[in-house]
């Protein structure tokens, strides 16, 4: 009888599977990215009506389509057949220093007290998914790739502007969490 796995696969599988990817899609001669399908996905919906979605998509980007819409599918299909009634595993300080902010839901992967469609009439709420959203978007588009692209397929390929660009992500989100959270919360 098959039991559902109650944890994330270990470092050591998932790690080597992702980082076969790369190679694979080498070979293939498509570049791993998640940011480009939003791209993809305009210029497939709306053709020609603005200058920077005016290209063969089709030939450049049907196959990321595709491989986001998996990305979605098991992420659903993982939701609804894997359970977890585990709560994210933090360290007690960590968990301490959120729960002065605030934060007291460790249930899912994103404190519901920040990440619900009730907060979003909250400044804290409003402030991290709507302006938080559009600063992902923009720097995405701004470093010409996301921290996917970027930290797997660019340093792979050993390119200089990947690693600013991960170095970037890795200080903004230091900020972000030590400086611009605990003034979003309030705290």
């Amino acid at each position: 009888m098959y039991e559902a796995a109650t944890g994330p696969w270990p470092w050591y599988v998932a790690g080597p599977l992702i980082g076969l990817l790369v190679p694979v899609l080498h070979l293939l001669g498509r570049r791993f990215g998640v940011s480009s399908s939003l791209r993809h996905a305009c210029a497939a919906m709306v053709p020609g009506k603005a200058e920077y979605f005016r290209y063969d998509w089709r030939s450049e980007g049907g196959w990321n389509l595709i491989f986001v819409f998996g990305i979605l599918l098991g992420g659903v299909a993982a939701a609804t057949l894997l359970p977890s009634a585990a709560e994210v595993d933090l360290a007690p300080a960590t968990r301490a220093a959120l729960e002065t902010l605030g934060l007291h839901d460790f249930g899912g992967l994103a404190p519901s007290e920040l990440f619900a469609w009730d907060r979003l009439a909250s400044v804290g709420g409003f402030m991290a998914m709507v302006v938080g959203g559009f600063l992902v978007g923009f720097g995405t588009r701004y470093a010409n790739g996301c921290t996917s692209g970027h930290a797997i397929t660019g340093l792979a390929e050993l390119r200089l502007s990947s690693l600013g660009a991960v170095l970037g992500f890795f200080a903004g989100g230091l900020a972000a969490t030590h400086f611009l959270l605990p003034l979003v919360l309030g705290g």
